[in-house]
């Protein structure tokens, strides 16, 4: 028997369909109220579902999070980026043929045009990377334009495997263009991660020498960040999306979103708090200062606005930074810092009381800074991660009937009135 809701306004009683998902609550279709000339408020959409979508799921209470029914602490122990890449796209994992071609594709496409590497030309070496990236991924839509047509499978599919292939090569182009280097082109023989650290860090006419151990922490960084389901950027690539624009201008929006600190810039944060701290020696004073709810200080990289139990991501970045640490034996006091942090915050009664466990920030902000890329990189990174899923979104909207995304408004403004000449006001 079909689930129905009811609503009363002015005295008339109407009923509204309840769908069922395949997990998560039920959702209230409140389509029907435009015709009684109501609508509904929701601010920051913390209630509403603005659309149907089979790519990811998240239950915040439980700490879970799904690609395509898949657990992400299975396929960060198992997969790779580029596999879950092609899952997040097709909704299954590859066969051996498959994943050889997807990843021969995605390699045939690392290369980025003349034009769009002449338009790093035109920034200050100082220019916030975030700004490069919006601006070169929404250059590649000058260059992917004329004959795009949307409406084709083939085409959208044409489109991923470029933006999944080349954000990589424009990110550390970013990069090389902060430090004043020159580029270095994209090795095929690499792979997905090793590449984009050989094209960060590597020098011109040098051989790659990519550290396993980095390249692996790096991927599973990637892998973790692909995708989470609605967020701001997401749900931004989406909206601009629905009007039929450039997928690449589509994506740039999705960057333009992400590059907020409320969104993509948390370990950046991370970073920025261990600075503020210091020294060892002041951990102690910070955390009483974290207590004080007067005090505006705030311990960053610990608990989730939609993870109410614990980041499923986290465990996985935990155990990849220990790695990482141990591998280069980094000398660094902020990030001895941070595994202080990390022991006490784990161990003490306010935060294990408040389920403010270390999330993936915490950790991936670590590793970053361990491996030499700078804070301002930091949401770059995050960018490169979340492509894939900016684009299986993009796409599986244009997989089926969509409308243009129009948001209501309750206004609060002047009624009308009449327009008064200059002279007499």
């Amino acid at each position: 028997m079909a689930k129905s809701a009811q609503i009363n306004i002015n005295g008339k009683t109407v009923d509204l369909p309840v769908l069922e998902g395949t997990e998560g609550p039920d959702v209230i279709d409140v389509g029907k109220l435009t015709a009684e000339g109501v609508f509904t408020l929701d601010p920051g959409f913390v209630s509403t579902a603005s659309c149907e979508s089979r790519i990811t799921y998240i239950d915040g209470d439980k700490g879970i999070l799904l690609y395509r029914g898949y657990p992400i602490e299975e396929l960060a122990a198992e997969s790779n980026h580029l596999e879950s890449c092609y899952l997040l796209l097709e909704g299954e994992l590859p066969t051996q043929q498959q994943n050889d071609e997807f990843v021969s594709s995605i390699k045939s496409h690392l290369n980025i045009d003349a034009s769009t590497s002449n338009l790093y030309n035109g920034f200050q070496q100082s220019a916030h990377p975030m700004a490069i990236m919006c601006s070169s991924t929404a250059a590649l839509a000058g260059v992917y334009h004329d004959d795009l047509d949307i409406d084709d499978p083939d085409q959208r599919k044409l489109v991923a495997h470029r933006l999944i292939a080349k954000i990589p090569t424009l990110a550390a182009m970013t990069y090389k263009h902060s430090q004043g280097e020159e580029f270095i082109a994209p090795d095929p023989d690499l792979s997905y991660a090793e590449n984009f650290l050989h094209m960060t860090f590597g020098k011109a006419g040098a051989e790659p020498n990519v550290s396993p151990t980095i390249a692996k922490a790096m991927d599973k960084i990637f892998l973790l960040h692909a995708d989470h389901e609605q967020n701001a950027s997401t749900s931004t690539v989406r909206m601009a999306g629905s009007t039929g624009a450039n997928p690449y201008a589509c994506i740039a929006a999705g960057i333009a979103a992400l590059w907020g600190p409320a969104h993509g810039g948390a370990n950046e944060a991370v970073l920025s708090m261990l600075a503020q701290i210091g020294d060892a020696s002041r951990i102690g004073e910070y955390i009483d200062k974290a207590k004080d709810p007067d005090d505006p200080f705030r311990i960053m990289g610990f608990g989730h606005r939609v993870y109410k139990n614990f980041d499923p991501r986290a465990k996985v970045m935990q155990e990849t930074c220990h790695a990482v640490l141990a591998e280069l034996g980094v000398d660094d006091p902020l990030l001895e810092m941070a595994q202080q942090l990390e022991k006490i915050a784990l161990e003490d009664e306010y935060f294990v009381k408040r389920k403010l466990y270390p999330n993936v920030d915490f950790y991936s902000g670590i590793i970053l800074k361990a491996i030499g890329i700078p804070t301002s990189m930091f949401t770059v990174i995050f960018t490169l991660g979340r492509t894939p899923g900016w684009i299986a979104h993009w796409d599986e909207m244009l997989s089926a009937p969509y409308k243009i995304g129009r948001p209501r408004q309750l206004y609060l403004g002047e009624k009308r009135r009449s327009f008064v000449a200059l002279a007499d006001r």
